[in-house]
């Protein structure tokens, strides 16, 4: 390679995932210390946000929200961007099953 005059360069492979951080808070505490299972309806109450990759490089978000007593999703929302609002909803639809 030193004869040729070829030089090695490390490829370091770029992230592609990119989020607003936002302001950044305090960290909730852990209530659940890894006990997922329940023996009360609506005790407990989990949700997630996923991204999905449609065609032409857009993407969409799902937020169920899913009873951990009965392992089902009681409520869920879909959205072009991820925020505040759109988690709330899923909520908003689980409310009225709850009360």
């Amino acid at each position: 390679m030193k004869d040729l005059g070829l030089k090695f360069v490390k490829f370091v492979r770029k992230s592609r995932y990119k989020s607003y951080k936002g302001t950044v808070g305090k960290a909730a505490k852990n209530l659940l210390n890894r006990r997922f299972r329940t023996s009360y309806a609506f005790q407990k109450l989990v949700t997630d946000r996923t991204e999905f990759k449609c065609k032409d490089d857009e993407k969409l978000y799902l937020s169920p929200m899913m009873d951990l007593y009965t392992s089902e999703i009681i409520g869920f929302s879909m959205s072009k961007r991820p925020s505040l609002d759109f988690v709330l909803d899923s909520l908003k639809q689980a409310l009225p099953i709850i009360l």
